[in-house]
This record gives C-alpha cells, sequence and structure tokens, in this order.
C-alpha cells in the first residue's frame, strides 16, 4: 500500500481555516508545522538547548503548513479533488490566506506506519489523567494512565475539542456512573470515564473501524466488554441502534462535529437520566452561539463553556 503525503502552505492568518475545512471533508490527522509555534518553543525551553541547527532554523523560517495523509487510489484522489475544490473556494474569499498551495510526495506504506507516532508524546490533561500513546512509556506520577493506540484513522487526544471534553469529564465522572460516547472514535472518552470510576459505558461511531479499536484500546487498559459496549451505527437514523443503547446515562459525551451536535441537541433529553450532563466538543469558533442557541432550544441549561484554540465546549444538564 501507498500513501500520499500533501501539504497545503499557508499563512499564519490561514492555518486554522485550513485545518476546518479539511476537518469538515472528514480529514481529521493532520501535522502543522508554525515558524510561529517553532520560535515559542525555543524560547520557552531554552535551558534544554544551547544550539539550534542552522538548517533546522532556516528549514522553519516563514514555514506555515498543514500536512495530512491520503491512501493512493480511488478514494484518496477523490479526497484530494474535494480539498482542491475547497481550497479554490477559501482563495477566492480569502486572499490573506495565501499562498494556500498543495504538493504531493508519495510515501510508502511502511514509513507512514512507523513514523506517524513521531508525533505523539505522552499528555497530561486536566488535574488526573495522563494519555500515552501504546507504543511510549512514562511515569504517570499519580494520575491515571490511559493507554491509548488510535490507529491512523482516530484521535490521540492531543486535538483541542478532545481536551476540553476530557477535562470537563473527569470533574463530572462518579463511581457507578453509566456514560454514552456519541462518535467514539478511537474510545479516549469513554474508556477515560471507566477509568475514571464509571461503572458501564456504551459507545457508538459511524465508522465500523472504531468498534475494533474502541475494543482494544479498552483491552489495553484492562477494561472488558463486560463493562463496555461499542456499536458502529448513525445515532441519528438508527432505530435498532437506539434502541439498544438505551437512555437514563449519567453523562453523555459527543465530541463530534457543530451539524451532528445541533441534530442530536433534541434528543439529548431523552437520553439523560435524572440530573444528567451532556459533555459535548468539536464546535469551532465561529459557530459556537449556534450550537448554544440550539442546545437551550432542546431545553438544555449551559452550566459550563470551555475554550481552547479556537474551539468550544459546553457542559448542560
Amino acid at each position: 500500500m501507498k500513501w500520499l503525503a500533501l501539504h497545503i502552505d499557508t499563512s499564519p492568518a490561514g492555518l486554522e481555516p485550513v485545518e476546518t475545512m479539511l476537518s469538515g471533508l472528514g480529514i481529521d490527522s493532520f501535522v502543522i508545522e508554525d515558524e510561529a509555534d517553532f520560535r515559542q518553543f525555543l524560547e520557552q525551553n531554552q535551558q534544554y538547548w544551547d544550539y539550534v541547527d542552522e538548517e533546522l532554523d532556516r528549514s522553519m523560517a516563514g514555514k506555515c503548513r498543514v500536512t495530512f495523509y491520503v491512501e493512493e487510489g480511488g478514494q484518496g484522489f477523490a479526497q484530494v479533488a474535494a480539498v482542491r475544490i475547497a481550497m479554490a473556494e477559501l482563495k477566492k474569499g480569502h486572499p490573506e490566506y495565501a499562498p494556500l498551495l498543495m504538493t504531493v510526495d508519495g510515501l510508502e506504506d511502511e514509513d507512514w506506519e512507523n513514523n506517524w507516532k513521531a508525533f505523539y508524546k505522552p499528555m497530561e490533561i486536566g488535574e488526573r489523567l495522563l494519555v500515552i500513546p501504546d507504543w511510549e512509556e512514562a511515569d504517570p506520577h499519580g494520575r491515571t494512565a490511559l493507554r491509548l493506540n488510535p490507529g491512523l484513522a482516530f484521535g490521540t487526544g492531543s486535538h483541542a475539542t478532545t481536551r476540553l471534553c476530557l477535562a470537563a469529564l473527569e470533574k463530572r465522572v462518579r463511581p457507578g456512573m453509566r456514560v454514552l460516547d456519541l462518535g467514539c472514535g478511537s474510545g479516549i472518552l469513554s474508556v477515560a470515564a471507566l477509568l475514571l470510576g464509571a461503572e458501564r459505558a456504551f459507545a457508538c461511531d459511524i465508522d465500523e473501524k472504531a468498534v475494533d479499536i474502541a475494543y482494544e484500546n479498552a483491552a489495553l487498559n484492562g477494561v472488558g466488554r463486560d463493562v463496555y459496549t461499542v456499536r458502529a451505527g448513525d445515532v441519528l437514523h438508527d432505530g435498532a441502534l437506539r434502541q439498544e443503547m438505551g437512555g437514563g446515562y449519567d453523562i453523555v459525551l459527543a465530541n463530534i462535529v457543530s451539524d451532528v451536535i445541533i441534530a442530536l441537541a433534541p434528543a439529548v433529553r431523552g437520553l439523560l437520566g435524572e440530573g444528567g450532563c451532556f459533555l459535548c466538543s468539536g464546535i469551532i469558533d465561529e459557530r459556537g452561539e449556534e450550537v448554544r442557541a440550539a442546545l437551550e432550544a432542546s431545553g438544555l441549561a449551559i452550566e459550563e463553556t470551555g475554550q481552547s484554540e479556537g474551539w468550544f465546549s459546553f457542559a448542560c444538564r
């Protein structure tokens, strides 16, 4: 199998819009190279270095690049075409994002299989969690360790939306709770809930690959199928799935896109038990008020708003 590595060069102002554009096209795994972040890192970590390689310094000069990967073949080429169309629209409306230039490199499967892992390291999240990629070792230092192997398609917890959701979750989950994870991906949120004390969790995702990956991550953390159920399906339209998941949950999690959260909002109260909490994230800042209005129109009261790196999360009852 061969992969294509695609690079989109843009301006500092264009980095976040390009991320949002790719997410809207179903591309959620990407790498950002930004000279400003590089300079900030150097300034904040001067105690760890006394020399910066000149070639590295030159390579980062003026760089604002987003890199993502697609499999070489029909589906991958269709994704590339969709990105080109979306870029053309973005460029037309926002000349300040120039150059908005996309280039393509070929990458052999074994290179991608090995090299993508270099971007993920153990991460402290909130007050209680330490997310550890399965290929890394780390001392939790009293935190709850969550081991994770996301595969190529799902999140590791590094994105701001997942961190917001995990931080809100760890403050609210209590022993004996039942948790529902909508759009579970790697299972990171529901497995974290179980490790933090929840009694049972039900998770679902529209992507069938998520079922195996979420179960594998649960097993990495000693979580069995007696307390964790994962299913594939569309919660908005799959009646059998809705019937199996039931209701009465203490916490419902949804780290997904704004349109799905808005569509879900009228159904949330039917999924929550008395006093239950709905934690949603994945909301880009310009849609924050729209999502807030939809949640409130569905009878949910927002008790806490989180914000990080241009993304919103809401905790509602």
